[in-house]
């Protein structure tokens, strides 16, 4: 082959090389076009209440599920730590959004952190409510709120239960007090319905609480004192009249109440209808200024989210 076929045919291979490129980036594009193009428009945004200066949809997104925490035991913990990785946790706090969503409560501040900022970056206005543990071997509220930046920090319900009893409220007051200092709303989470009672009693400067439906920090000296049948029990006490005593006090206190726990953690998700009445019950019994917050696992069930959202549509 001559210098000049040897030319012809390499100026031939760059040109077709070029004009495939093109090609490829040309098809990527419109690709991106269409699926930006047929990608479903977000609903109206859910019926909202105030948080301090927020406006917060009454169906908040929670992290048990995200955070690996079934209720059911260490297999599904597990199954639901792998499925929650930090993509597939954008995909789902996203979808959560376009159902009408704005609002997730967090647990695990360095897990989320990133999650937040790539939610952020896409163009997300989710609202964050973050769950703390206080005490020493915790990241600084100060850090939480730099790193995560929520509109609330609440302090944990079961160790507000535990250091209520131990006549230790002292602590979650100074929590409160903390969390304030640092600048966003403060919260105090518990399934004991006393503890929120008596916080309202004495006048804590609290913006809201978190409400368990079920109270599943009694002590064994409280469990003794219970019926011998514990309905809905798999490895905690769910007791069937739990929800009316916490609604309850939810009535009688004047901050905003986001209740948790509305299904049971997963007992009365196996059928539709159990979950349209946990629904149906949470807002008949909670003020209009107060919200419920729901871990969803849409795993195996796409239309979860959106059918959780329908029913806040309807009830709340």
């Amino acid at each position: 082959m001559s210098v000049d076929e040897c030319h012809a045919n390499a100026t031939g291979r760059r040109e077709f090389l070029s004009r495939l490129s093109l090609a490829i980036t040309g098809s990527a594009l419109a690709v991106g076009k269409t699926s930006r193009a047929t990608e479903t428009p977000p609903a109206p945004l859910l019926p909202t209440i105030r948080l301090g200066d927020h406006r917060v949809t009454r169906l908040i997104a929670g992290s048990n599920p995200v955070s690996g925490y079934s209720y059911m035991g260490p297999i599904l913990d597990r199954h639901m730590r792998e499925y929650f990785t930090p993509a597939q946790t954008v995909e789902f706090l996203w979808s959560c959004e376009r159902a009408g969503i704005n609002t997730h409560q967090f647990s695990d501040p360095e897990k989320m952190a990133g999650v937040f900022r790539t939610l952020r970056r896409r163009g997300s206005k989710m609202k964050f409510i973050g769950l703390h543990a206080g005490g020493s071997g915790r990241a600084p509220v100060e850090k939480v709120v730099r790193d995560t930046q929520p509109i609330a920090i609440v302090h944990h319900g079961g160790v507000t239960d535990r250091l209520f009893r131990e006549g230790k409220s002292r602590e979650v007051r100074d929590f409160v007090k903390r969390v304030r200092d640092a600048g966003v709303l403060a919260g105090v989470s518990a399934h004991n319905p006393a503890c929120i009672r008596r916080i309202a009693d004495e006048g804590w400067p609290v913006d809201f609480f978190m409400t368990c439906f079920y109270y599943l920090t009694r002590s064994q000296e409280e469990m003794d004192k219970m019926p011998p049948v514990v309905t809905l029990q798999i490895g905690y006490p769910f007791f069937a009249d739990d929800p009316a005593a916490m609604t309850e006090v939810v009535r009688q206190v004047d901050q905003p109440c986001l209740g948790f726990k509305i299904l049971a953690a997963g007992r009365k998700c196996h059928k539709k209808q159990l979950v349209k009445e946990a629904f149906q019950f949470a807002f008949e019994h909670i003020k209009p200024t107060d919200a419920v917050i729901v871990g969803m696992y849409p795993r195996f069930q796409e239309q979860m989210i959106k059918e959780n959202a329908e029913l806040v549509k309807k009830y709340g």
